[in-house]
């Protein structure tokens, strides 16, 4: 017998419920399938005179079986996907809303990003596919981990956005950004790359300017670069470039350091 579904309390997370009710009902299917086929194979072996299996072979007949056999699997399997999804999301906006302590902490970088790429789904899942490539071995790093987590977010909204202009908005196909985190000597390096519409050379020198945009007026206000500049220069001393060609795409370097006396993992 598969265990009995969950029934709800003031104390369980809704998702955990409903995925646990999915999870007994996938179970139980398998039960009633093995009863179907039964009831079918004794439909089809009995002689047609048995007049007690009418109602059976009426019903049998009536019904899409073979198309609802197919099908219950499948939204079953989608169901639990999809719930599997929605409490990654969760997880990840409860994560990533929750506030920095005052003092640097020992921030993983390769979970940091997931987080916020799982965050950000909405605005690059229609236009790109990204790939992480990071470093895990690579020991923590000193941060301020929400507001660190903020710079990855508005770099990698922008990547998205510029992909989506020159793709016009996934028509042409998805385009590409690729995340990468290591660490080179004192600093912990992250790479975002986009093969987006790219950067003018005369206005590269001034996108971490405040309000300074080349998006549509209600598009963008220009702070997004500009915060990303100050939390990495000015809060965390360290360094933030970008690489970009018309056309081709742009990729922004962050180099994060080390403190000198490390923060205890």
């Amino acid at each position: 017998m598969p265990s009995r579904p969950v029934w709800r309390t003031r104390s369980t997370p809704p998702t955990q419920y409903v995925s646990d009710n999915v999870s007994f009902l996938d179970r139980a299917f398998v039960i009633l399938g093995r009863v179907l086929d039964a009831a079918r194979s004794t439909s089809a072996a009995a002689p047609p005179e048995v007049a007690e299996l009418a109602p059976l072979r009426a019903a049998l007949s009536q019904s899409r079986l073979e198309y609802v056999v197919q099908q219950i699997p499948r939204s079953i399997e989608q169901s639990v996907d999809g719930l599997a999804r929605i409490a990654s999301i969760v997880g990840a906006l409860k994560e990533f809303s929750h506030p920095s302590s005052a003092q640097k902490e020992p921030v993983d970088l390769a979970h940091a990003i997931e987080t916020t790429v799982t965050v950000a789904r909405g605005e690059w899942k229609y236009v790109a596919d990204i790939d992480i490539e990071c470093d895990r071995e690579m020991d923590p790093v000193p941060a301020y981990r929400q507001e660190l987590s903020q710079v990855v977010l508005n770099i990698l909204v922008n990547a998205a956005h510029a992909i989506g202009e020159a793709r016009h908005d996934g028509a042409d196909g998805k385009g590409h950004i690729r995340i990468t985190c290591r660490r080179e000597g004192e600093f912990a390096v992250v790479c975002i790359t986009d093969n987006g519409a790219g950067i003018p050379a005369e206005i590269r020198e001034r996108i971490f300017d405040p309000f300074f945009t080349t998006k549509p007026v209600g598009k963008g206000t220009g702070q997004g670069l500009a915060i990303a500049y100050d939390t990495i220069v000015e809060k965390h001393g360290g360094r933030i470039e970008v690489e970009s060609e018309v056309g081709v795409g742009t990729t922004f370097v962050i180099h994060l350091p080390y403190a000198a006396q490390r923060v205890a993992a």
